[in-house]
């Protein structure tokens, strides 16, 4: 009896943890496509798991297995970019990052937004080149980059951020790390995506690079040749950008990152409602600068 009692505790622990590891990669997963192949590996894998142990199937079951195998490799060309983030992501103990609870200094607010969209706008309109980093979650560390820059540890406003990309000082041809509301670092050497080397500049593709290992963060990016404002996400660029739609992919990409956290912290309704005063606030702040700021016009030639 008590050797029963342990096979069935065995099992229901072996169900529980491998049900909790589908569960965590389905909330890791956005894209359509991609749920729909992870699905379908998973179901493979229960499959092949169900015959082996209760079904004396042995033909059935070596066919399965070749197909999993094969659907392993498959999904290992297919996934290679996220399979490296998840690896990088246990081996420098970022679990919180790996759950999707990231840490309070990361929580941007309404004033973020607002400097950010202003800084871009007034180096668009100079034609003053920059790359800003701004980590929604990712917790990058100075490992992460091929040179960390300077250390800055600064309030975030505009007119640090229009100096420290000014070209007659040393750390305005490196990014610059944002973290909430503060200035992390300045000068920061970013990796290269291999994608488009001819069609983009070092800038873009810096934020290209940046962007595709980590997917809870994004680039801002304005070019020193046109003033052309560009957005990076997870491994895809948006050129040429206005700064009003600079403002509102802001608005949802930090207003989402809050009430995902806030979420996590059981604040379902508080969150709804301060995402709803985040819009409101920050679109209130640009219509006051659209009027006090001429218009940017952008060189789609770029």
């Amino acid at each position: 009896m008590n050797f029963w009692g342990i096979i069935n505790l065995k099992l229901l622990l072996d169900v529980l943890f491998a049900v909790g590891f589908g569960l965590l990669l389905f909330s890791r997963v956005k894209e359509q496509r991609t749920l729909w192949l992870l699905r379908g590996y998973l179901f493979l894998v229960s499959s092949a798991w169900f015959i082996q142990r209760y079904a004396y199937l042995p033909l059935t079951s070596k066919l399965i297995d070749a197909v999993v195998l094969a659907c392993s490799l498959s999904l290992a060309i297919l996934w290679q970019g996220e399979l490296r983030r998840l690896m990088e992501l246990l081996g420098t103990g970022r679990l919180a990052v790996l759950l999707g609870n990231p840490p309070k200094e990361f929580r941007a607010t309404s004033t973020t937004i607002s400097q950010l969209v202003d800084t871009a706008g007034k180096l668009s309109q100079n034609r003053r080149g920059a790359l800003i980093v701004v980590d929604l979650g990712s917790d990058l560390r100075p490992e992460d980059f091929l040179y960390a820059g300077t250390n800055i540890e600064a309030q975030l406003s505009t007119d640090l951020l229009i100096n420290l990309f000014a070209t007659d000082t040393p750390l305005h041809d490196g990014a610059v790390l944002v973290k909430g509301n503060k200035i992390i670092s300045a000068g920061v050497i970013l990796p290269l995506s291999r994608q488009g080397i001819s069609r983009y500049g070092t800038r873009h593709l810096a934020a290209l690079g940046i962007t595709e290992r980590f997917d809870r963060c994004i680039c801002i990016v304005v070019s020193e040749e046109t003033g052309t404002l560009s957005l990076a996400n997870q491994g895809k660029l948006e050129r040429p950008i206005t700064s009003s739609r600079l403002q509102e992919l802001l608005v949802n990409l930090i207003g989402n990152q809050n009430s995902m956290g806030t979420n996590k912290s059981s604040l379902g309704k508080n969150s709804l409602s301060q995402n709803t005063n985040l819009s409101d606030n920050i679109i209130s702040d640009s219509n006051k600068k659209e009027i006090e700021k001429p218009a940017i016009f952008v060189n789609k030639k770029e």
